[in-house]
Parts: C-alpha cells; sequence; structure tokens
C-alpha cells in the first residue's frame, strides 16, 4: 500500500503544476488577477474547512453564492471546480497515510472518475443558465437526500475488502465514472462513493482515499475545461483556492471534531431550501424566455 500512497501522491502533485501553471496564463492573458473580496475569502475557508471534515464543499459553496448572489448561477459549477482543486489537492496529500487500498483497485477507479469529469465539464460548460439552475437544483436535493442518509445511519454497512476484482472492479470503475460527471454539476462524490464501496463489500473507510484521490485528480481537469469556455469567476475561484487551503489545513492541523451532526442537519436544511430555490429560479427563467 506504500507504494500506492507514493504513486498517487507523485501523480497528483503533478497535475496539480499543470492545472495551476495554465490557470496562472489564463488569468495573466485575461488580465483577471483581482483579490477577493472578505466575503469570497470566507466562503473558501469555511467550505474547505468542512469539507475537510467530512460535510463537503460544493453544495455549501453553492448555499452561500446564492445567499449573496455574488457569482453567476449558470457559473458557479466551473467556479467551484478550478476554485477548489488545490484546496482537494493539500487534503489528498494531508490523509496520505489514510491510503489503504489496492493499487490497481484505486488507479482504475480514479481514473474512471477523472474520465466522466473530463466528459461532464465540456457539456455542463455548454449548457444554458435555466439548464444548470435545474441541474444543480438537482444535484443539491440529491446531496440532501444522501446527507439524510447519512443521518439516519441508513449507509450500509460494508464488508473488509481493501480491493476489488472481477465483475466488482468493473461496476465500481462505472459508477466512479458517473460520480465523476456528476460533480461537474455539484453532486459532491464521497457520499455516492461510500455507498458504492460499502454495496461492494469494501471497508467503508476505503471511501476516503477513493473519494479525496478521485477529486483532486478530476477537479483540476475537468478545471481545465471550464477554463477555456470561460465558463467561471475567476475572482471568486481565487478566494476559494487561497482561503481554502488555509481552511483545510486548520482543519487538518488545529480542529479534530466538532459538533458534526448538529452541523450536517444545518446543512441539510440550508441545502433543501437552495436546492428548492434554484428550481424555481429555472422555472421563472423558463417562463421569461418565452
Amino acid at each position: 500500500m506504500e507504494n500506492s500512497k507514493v504513486i498517487l501522491i507523485a501523480l497528483l502533485s503533478v497535475v496539480a503544476l499543470i492545472f495551476s501553471i495554465i490557470w496562472a496564463a489564463d488569468l495573466t492573458q485575461k488580465k483577471q488577477w483581482k483579490m477577493p473580496t472578505i466575503f469570497e475569502s470566507f466562503v473558501g475557508f469555511i467550505t474547505d474547512f468542512f469539507d475537510t471534515l467530512g460535510i463537503g464543499s460544493f453544495a455549501t459553496t453553492t448555499v452561500l453564492y446564492r445567499f449573496k448572489k455574488s457569482v453567476p448561477d449558470e457559473k458557479i459549477p466551473g467556479t467551484m471546480n478550478v476554485g477548489h482543486s488545490l484546496p482537494t489537492f493539500v487534503q489528498a496529500v494531508a490523509f496520505a497515510d489514510a491510503i489503504k487500498v489496492g493499487s490497481v483497485t484505486l488507479i482504475l477507479l480514479v481514473g474512471s472518475a477523472v474520465a466522466g469529469a473530463w466528459l461532464g465539464a465540456g457539456i455542463v460548460s455548454r449548457m444554458s443558465r435555466c439548464a444548470i439552475q435545474v441541474g444543480m437544483g438537482s444535484a443539491l436535493l440529491v446531496a440532501a437526500c444522501l446527507l439524510l442518509m447519512r443521518l439516519g445511519h441508513l449507509f450500509p454497512p460494508g464488508g473488509d475488502a481493501l480491493s476489488l476484482s472481477g465483475t466488482k472492479l468493473m461496476i465500481g470503475a462505472c459508477s466512479t465514472f458517473i460520480f465523476g460527471a456528476l460533480m461537474t454539476i455539484g453532486i459532491g462524490a464521497y457520499a455516492p462513493i461510500m455507498i458504492m464501496v460499502a454495496l461492494l463489500g469494501m471497508d467503508p473507510a476505503a471511501a476516503w482515499p477513493i473519494m479525496t484521490g478521485a477529486c483532486a485528480f478530476l477537479m483540476p481537469v475537468c478545471g481545465i475545461r471550464f477554463l477555456k469556455a470561460d465558463a467561471y469567476e475567476p475572482r471568486a475561484s481565487l478566494g476559494l483556492t487561497l482561503a481554502g487551503i488555509f481552511g483545510a489545513l486548520v482543519a487538518v492541523y488545529i480542529f479534530k471534531s466538532l459538533p458534526m451532526e448538529a452541523l450536517r442537519w444545518l446543512v441539510f436544511i440550508v441545502v433543501v431550501y437552495t436546492g428548492i430555490s434554484m428550481l424555481r429560479a429555472a422555472k421563472l427563467e423558463n417562463q421569461h424566455s418565452k
């Protein structure tokens, strides 16, 4: 398993470096180097702080952006995928010791998630504002259902396997391909991956390295597609990145635990409200376009 950790960190570092160079070049070319506002930095810190503790960042980021109306709905998916890329890389490296998954299983599941994200980002970056509102509103309600399952302790118990083979490995790869594609519209991957590994008889703890590895790879990959399509808000993304890295480090090295049950219930309520409001906005958008 030690080889898996070394290989994963090396590959993640290469991907993070390439993404950083491409993003910096894009910002320089378009003259979009602007310091994030206090609110944009706050969003980055708090969402990646909670993400590191297991709540997730996509749903909470969407809620805060919509509350303040600081990022247009159609640019929220791209802003999140670009901005959360490097903080997620930091998380993956910080939790590298948790990697106890077989090399073949880890590489195939992470690779298929990246392929799904590449395909999904190409589609989402060309979607209309109304279509994105419908997609994100639905994504938020799906996230709320998964969060409710977690709060109700309804996730399957799983087994003790740390690797997959044969049919189960193919099912796992197909599943993570779909999860990767769905992440580009705002459905976080942790809960779906946790359910998947449990149903396939794996140790539920295997979900964390698969999820962090997949996200740390796929977010920069699909982030590049959002960059090229100019389907994101540069300043808000910088806020997510700069403050998000700090938030992730604070969560890892200072805060070991919080009253997570109460926080998850609060997030559940707010996510349901935001999902419904997003769908209502899509309905109004559709009516105005007729």
